[in-house]
C-alpha cells in the first residue's frame, strides 16, 4: 500500500511519505554517527564568524538525526551561553538526554544544558543541521523555529538540496527502479519560505561535497546512517538477495571514477542558510490595547 500525504499549502516540497518520517531518527541512528551530517555541522559553524551577535542562549534543534558533533563545536565557540536541546518526539528526547549527558561535575560549572520538546520563546540562537530536507511540513517546522526566537534571534541551518545523489538517481533511472529518494528542494524556495515563517532577509548558500567509496557496500552502510527515502513512490515491499547482488554490480559498474582510481563517486549539494527573525509589528485598530512589556519591546526595536 502506498502513503501519499497531502502537503502543506504553501510548500514547493513534492510530496513526502509524512508517516515515515516518524520513526526516522531512531532508524538512521541504530547505523551509528552520520559522518557527513558532523562534517557539515564543523562547516556550517565557520560561518558563524559572518555574524556578530551575542548569543546567551541557543537551541540545538533535533541533534538525533543531525548529528551529535554540534553540540561540542558550539559550546567551543560559545562556551557561557545555555542550551535546550530540542527533541519532538518522547523517545529522540529520552535518547539525545542519554546521549549528550555530561559529568555531574561539568553540570554544576558549565552553561546549562536542559532538554526538551519544546525550546520556549528566549533563544538568540536555533541551530538545526541536516534535518530540513527530511521534513514533511517544512514549513511549520520553520514557524517552531521562529518561535522559539527572541525578536532579534537568528536559525542557522543546513540540508541538502536538489543536485545530491544524482549518480544513484541514474543507476535507478536506467534499471527503470522507482526512485532511491525523495526530491530535495533548492535554497531559493528555502529562503522564499523562510519569509513567509517570519523570518527577514534570508541568506543562502551552497557547496558540493563529493564522496568516495571502495566498495558498493560501503557505500549503502554509509547512506544507511544519513536518512531514507521518504518518496511515495519508492519500493513498496522487501526486496531479495539477487536484487541486493545487481545493486552492488550496477553500482560498482556506474559510480567508479577512474579519477578516483576506481573508487566509487556520490555527490552531495549541501545547503546553508541564515535568516533573522522578522521583529513583531502590533496592528493598528481604532482600538488598541498594549501592554507595557510590549511597548518596551517596540522601542528597544527601535
Amino acid at each position: 500500500m502506498r502513503v501519499i500525504p497531502a502537503p502543506e499549502i504553501g510548500d514547493p516540497l513534492p510530496p513526502l511519505d509524512a508517516h515515515a518520517t516518524n520513526p526516522l531518527a531512531a532508524k538512521t541512528s541504530r547505523f551509528g554517527e552520520p559522518w557527513l551530517h558532523n562534517e557539515v555541522a564543523r562547516r556550517m559553524a565557520q560561518r558563524l564568524a559572518l555574524i556578530r551577535h551575542p548569543l546567551a542562549h541557543w537551541v540545538h534543534w533535533a541533534p538525533r538525526s543531525g548529528g551529535l558533533a554540534s553540540q561540542d563545536v558550539l559550546e567551543g565557540i560559545f562556551p557561557k551561553a545555555n542550551c535546550t536541546v530540542v527533541q519532538t518526539q518522547a523517545a529522540d528526547l529520552i535518547w539525545a538526554s542519554q546521549a549528550l549527558q555530561r559529568p555531574w561535575w561539568r553540570r554544576w560549572l558549565g552553561p546549562q544544558r536542559r532538554f526538551g520538546m519544546q525550546a520556549g520563546d528566549s533563544a538568540d540562537m536555533v541551530w538545526s543541521n541536516m534535518g530540513l530536507h527530511m521534513q514533511a511540513r517544512p514549513a511549520l517546522e520553520m514557524q517552531r523555529w521562529a518561535h522559539s526566537l527572541k525578536d532579534d534571534g537568528f536559525v542557522m541551518f543546513s540540508c541538502l538540496g536538489p543536485d545530491s545523489l544524482r549518480e544513484l538517481r541514474t543507476v535507478y533511472d536506467a534499471m527503470h527502479w522507482p526512485p532511491p529518494s525523495h526530491a530535495f528542494t533548492d535554497m531559493h524556495d528555502w529562503g522564499d519560505m523562510l519569509l513567509g515563517a517570519g523570518f527577514a532577509a534570508p541568506i543562502m548558500d551552497m557547496e558540493h561535497i563529493t564522496l568516495t567509496y571502495e566498495t558498493p557496500q560501503a557505500l549503502l552502510k554509509d547512506l544507511r546512517s544519513l536518512g531514507r527515502n521518504l518518496n511515495p513512490q519508492r519500493f513498496q515491499s522487501c526486496r531479495g538477495r539477487s536484487w541486493l547482488t545487481q545493486l552492488h554490480q550496477q553500482l560498482q559498474d556506474k559510480l567508479s571514477s577512474a579519477a578516483h582510481r576506481g573508487r566509487l563517486v556520490l555527490s552531495f549539494e549541501v545547503i546553508y542558510g541564515h535568516a533573522f527573525k522578522a521583529p513583531t509589528r502590533l496592528t493598528v485598530k481604532p482600538q488598541t490595547q498594549v501592554s507595557l512589556a510590549q511597548m518596551k519591546a517596540q522601542l528597544q526595536g527601535r
